[in-house]
């Protein structure tokens, strides 16, 4: 396996981008339970056939060019085409003096994005990226190597990871997470997700109020035809409610329902680059569904 993955990294962006979408359909097309949730998730958010479509080619590239994203040598130049949407946001934050919570949904080349960010800004505000370890011990091992780059560390999710991304925002660093991403049990709430319930982290509120960081939206939108990227910035379309003494359930329904909120606008800016296949809706395996 690892030498069919530096086999691939040697090859183009717009090679693996070919290979990448049939991998995708093929995908598609041979799990009825994959497809079943697919089309679910995207009919709920009431996504274009259109874009339903071209997110199972997406899904596809997203796995085909890690492995060129990976296995780029260490302090090595990002070699893809790349171009920056919202900089001049990126800018402003990073110039407040404060750590940076940059939240990015499944979408795109999410890999991409943090490379990015560790090219053009890292040297300036090292970033801290939480991630879920892969179950295989070779996996875990090439991820954990291929991640940590100049400028750019990861965290894994848990504990100890949380407490490491608190104290990069206690140094004024920015750290990136998926709010998207099914948590484990208790450090998460259900809130609406394109009107239905799904358990939501709320690890990026807290992170935001305990240390007084800025918060904002990345995510990184693949070209066609290998052409390369383009990292995009936003404000968060809905701020985060206030702190509110008393009622702590109510404050992080109300963070989560405002994070959602937000992916949700976010996520329709480019519908078809996102992971509709992803079990958005699934609880916690000791936790009852909503």
């Amino acid at each position: 396996m690892l030498t069919l993955i530096r086999w691939l990294s040697r090859r183009s962006l717009r090679f693996l981008h070919a290979l990448g979408a049939a991998l995708g359909w093929a995908a598609y097309l041979s799990s009825a339970n994959y497809r079943r949730r697919l089309c679910d998730n995207a009919a709920l958010a009431g996504i274009p056939d259109a874009d339903r479509r071209a997110s199972v080619a997406e899904a596809g590239k997203l796995v085909a060019e890690l492995p060129r994203l990976w296995l780029r040598p260490h302090g090595a130049p990002i070699g893809e085409p790349l171009r920056w949407d919202g900089d001049e946001l990126l800018v402003e934050l990073l110039g407040q003096g404060r750590g940076l919570v940059l939240m990015t949904p499944h979408m795109g080349c999410f890999e991409m994005a943090a490379q990015a960010y560790a090219q053009r800004f890292g040297a300036r505000q090292p970033m801290t990226v939480l991630y879920r370890p892969a179950r295989q011990a070779w996996l875990r091992e090439l991820e954990a190597s291929a991640r940590a780059r100049p400028g750019l560390a990861t965290a894994p999710a848990t504990l100890a990871g949380v407490r490491q991304m608190l104290r990069a925002l206690k140094r004024g660093e920015t750290v990136g997470l998926l709010p998207d991403q099914v948590p484990p049990e208790g450090l998460g709430v259900w809130a609406p997700f394109f009107g239905q319930p799904a358990y939501t982290m709320t690890l990026g509120a807290r992170l935001v109020q305990q240390t007084g960081a800025a918060v904002a939206v990345a995510w990184c939108e693949r070209l066609a035809r290998g052409r390369g990227y383009v990292v995009r910035i936003r404000r968060m379309p809905e701020p985060l409610p206030p702190p509110a003494v008393g009622d702590d359930a109510a404050q992080q329904q109300a963070e989560a329902g405002a994070i959602n909120r937000s992916m949700e606008t976010v996520i329709r800016e480019c519908p078809g680059q996102y992971l509709w296949g992803y079990h958005r809706y699934k609880a916690p395996r000791t936790l009852a569904p909503a």
